[in-house]
């Protein structure tokens, strides 16, 4: 399988440099893989995460997303990256003031899709995540496990290469949780999209062959 993203003595810091959250990790994750992300609070899980997106840039050392070094990356560069990837946050993000559908379709509407094609794929994912019968309902109108739903359905609005969630399960309960697992395992196996997971609780419960990093002590290490 092709490599997705590759980091070689990754190094990442605050505070001009200063503060170094991770330092000298090499991993690489491979098209199709299931990662779970894990370590105690402030270990650098969610610093990770935004270097690969680009909120962050590396101190130190290389970090290849799709084949873009993210230290030097242009904006513009950035910007033609993002559109591969989907992000799932952990406290949704959604428009309160826009509906269910047109949330969803964020991404396609940025990048400037005819609304045909926007509004077939806001069907298509709202049947996906079970939540059809609600797209003229407002966020503050559902539940969390339901904002999350579309938090996700956002992120898979334009089939991305790479899904990044932050905590997507943090807010809330079981059964939400699990609908919120399935969809990413679904996303997983049937697009081989290469899903990273950053989690503090692991599912109890997971059918799809996964591979699990831990950061401690700065470092970013796989479990075997």
């Amino acid at each position: 399988m092709s490599t997705v993203i590759s980091a070689k003595n990754l190094t990442l810091a605050y505070d001009n440099g200063r503060n170094e959250i991770i330092k000298n990790a090499s991993f690489e994750i491979r098209k199709g893989d299931f990662v779970f992300i894990t370590g105690p609070s402030g270990s650098g899980k969610s610093t990770l995460l935004k270097s690969l997106y680009g909120e962050i840039r590396p101190k130190e050392g290389s970090l290849l997303v799709g084949g873009v070094e993210m230290r030097n990356v242009k904006a513009r560069k950035l910007q033609e990256l993002r559109k591969h990837l989907g992000i799932i946050f952990q406290d949704y993000r959604l428009i309160n003031e826009w509906t269910v559908e047109k949330n969803i379709v964020l991404p396609l509407m940025i990048d400037g899709y005819p609304l045909d094609v926007q509004e077939a794929q806001a069907q298509r994912l709202l049947k996906h995540v079970k939540l059809s019968e609600h797209a003229d309902r407002y966020p503050l109108e559902l539940s969390g496990g339901e904002q999350q739903r579309v938090g996700v359905a956002r992120a898979l609005s334009k089939n991305p290469v790479v899904i990044l969630a932050d905590e997507p399960t943090g807010n809330l309960d079981e059964y939400s949780s699990n609908v919120i697992w399935d969809l990413l395992e679904n996303a997983c196996k049937q697009l081989q999209t290469t899903v990273l997971v950053v989690t503090h609780k692991m599912p109890t419960v997971f059918s799809l062959p996964y591979r699990h990093f831990i950061i401690e002590s700065r470092g970013v290490y796989e479990v075997r």
